[in-house]
């Protein structure tokens, strides 16, 4: 069964805030430093999500381990719909 979207969107935020409160807690343990951990944590959220974003589209353009039936079998239902 495939997650909905909604679950898919709050699994990457819940993911996103634990692995952002790890790394400003390592900051923190390791320098002492309250406002380097948080300043360290914000930006490291938006670094991390933009890497993603680009990783999750270079791998849109790779199509090693796809399923090559499955885009036949979408093509073929779209023909018999009268779509293409």
């Amino acid at each position: 069964m495939a997650d909905k979207h909604v679950r898919s969107i709050a699994k990457s935020i819940s993911w996103r805030t634990i692995a952002t409160l790890t790394t400003m807690i390592l900051v923190f343990v390791f320098t002492g430093k309250l406002a380097l951990a948080a300043g360290i944590g914000f930006f490291e959220v938006i670094i991390k999500l933009t890497v993603y974003y680009a990783h999750e589209r270079a791998w849109d353009n790779i199509t090693w381990g796809r399923y090559a039936k499955a885009k036949a079998g979408v093509i073929k239902k779209l023909r018999d719909l009268g779509y293409i």
